[in-house]
């Protein structure tokens, strides 16, 4: 069986990995246009504020790994042309500009996403640069670590980490977001306030509800943001705007959404049958709404492509959907999410609300006894739960894990109001602040569910 990658970072490298063990006899060519693989984009903050000391030290995987496994690795080739008719692919070596054309018998797009552009005037200038792959970052490291002013488009996950990365090495911060919540997509407006007033009272200038609708270099050589709450004199800028799906490749041989995201079934497969798809450029199946959406999380990735390896001989794995779990650090402070906000669910058309906790995660009488504050969306007809997101100083990233498999195998907030769960002083209090938020959420229901 003749197997080519198209892309080789989070989703690709999780294929072949799997390829090698379920299909040995497998031969696998892969085609890589960056130099290194593996970069992970959430270490790039990790690097600006000195936690990471080296970015080439969060790649997680060489291409020489796999070429001691006896795959065709073709790092820096440019796949230009994939014909799903007759199977082939036509390829540019990067280096010496050589053109090839070679077949499959199976192919697995994995060629990920890129960074969102805004059609913003001047958004070409040199001083405003992006942050998604390993070259990026570099340059954005590079140029900016002598710049004091620097600016950031995008209130989500990356933009709000890089907030943190720039605040913390003495920068002066502004970041911008469009809609009026950071992490509008992630957080109840309660907890996306909370992540405001902790980054603002960390340095950061937040300029939400607003516009950026022009960069130009004023006569001192500094950046001027325009916006439409005025205009901002900076230094650099970083752009984290979204992600789209890169599935230029595919347009019109497969079934994408309108935006562009690979459409394919429970085995990674697309609407043709010698081709699958993996990772950001595919959508994935959303649990707590039954609908196909586009998430691009590297967690997605390294499963979706895990089983498009496993899957790519034979349909052997259906998937499990997901929660999108994530979660990130912020000022010594972790906020994490799995499911969906009131906002998506209602959009799903579901009877939904929200349930709230706020309160120590252990006893009083416990030094450091650290207030969570959880927010629970919960379906009132079918008291199902449909998404947690939780704050505070205490780790509790491992409770959105917890929520998460409650949520896939269904669970309700009858549940999660009894579930049995250790108890200790060390951790929490007798019940559980994920017990007592479903709690709150039976009471507001009139009660539990007889049973």
């Amino acid at each position: 069986m003749k197997i080519v990658v198209v892309g080789c970072t989070h989703a690709g490298i999780a294929a072949i990995k799997q390829i090698l063990k379920t299909y040995p006899t497998a031969d696998i060519t892969v085609y890589e246009r960056q130099a290194n693989i593996s970069y992970l984009s959430c270490a790039t903050y990790l690097h600006i504020e000195g936690t990471v000391p080296r970015l080439e030290d969060t790649f997680y995987a060489e291409p020489a790994d796999f070429t001691k496994q006896g795959v065709h690795m073709r790092i820096q080739h440019d796949v230009i042309k994939i014909d799903a008719q007759k199977q082939t692919v036509r390829v540019q070596n990067l280096i010496t500009k050589a053109m090839q054309t070679t077949s499959y018998d199976k192919l697995i797009m994995a060629t990920g996403s890129i960074t969102a552009i805004p059609a913003i005037t001047g958004i070409e200038n040199p001083k405003v640069m992006l942050c998604k792959t390993y070259d990026q970052a570099h340059d954005l490291c590079t140029a900016t670590t002598d710049q004091p002013r620097i600016a950031i488009l995008g209130g989500g996950h990356i933009g709000v980490e890089l907030a943190e990365g720039y605040a913390k090495t003495g920068h002066q911060v502004t970041l911008f977001q469009r809609p009026k919540y950071l992490l509008n997509d992630y957080l109840e407006p309660a907890l996306s306030d909370a992540v405001q007033k902790l980054l603002v009272a960390n340095g950061v200038h937040v300029v939400t509800d607003t516009t950026v609708t022009s960069f130009e270099d004023d006569a001192a050589g500094h950046l001027v943001v325009a916006t439409t709450a005025g205009d901002f004199v900076v230094d650099m800028a970083a752009v984290s705007a979204g992600m789209l799906p890169n599935t230029e490749l595919l347009a019109g041989q497969v079934k994408m959404t309108k935006k562009g995201a690979i459409i394919t079934d429970d085995y990674m497969y697309t609407s043709n049958e010698a081709i699958l798809a993996a990772g950001d450029a595919t959508v994935i199946h959303a649990n707590p709404t039954h609908t196909q959406r586009y998430a691009p999380l590297a967690s997605h990735a390294i499963r979706q492509g895990t089983l498009a390896g496993l899957n790519v001989g034979e349909r052997r794995v259906r998937t499990m959907g997901t929660q999108s779990t994530t979660g990130i650090m912020l000022f010594g402070h972790t906020i994490a999410e799995t499911g969906v906000t009131l906002k998506q669910a209602l959009a799903a058309h579901l009877n939904a609300t929200t349930a709230h906790y706020n309160g120590p995660y252990r006893p009083d009488f416990m030094p450091d006894a650290f207030d969570v504050n959880v927010e629970l969306v919960y379906d009132r007809n079918s008291r199902k739960v449909l998404g947690a997101q939780i704050m505070s100083q205490h780790s509790v990233a491992q409770s959105a894990n917890v929520v998460s498999v409650l949520m896939q195998n269904n669970g309700t907030i009858d549940q999660l109001a009894m579930v049995d769960m250790l108890f200790s002083p060390n951790f929490n209090n007798p019940f559980d602040y994920l017990n007592l938020v479903g709690q709150i959420a039976v009471e507001q229901e009139g009660g539990y569910v007889r049973s």
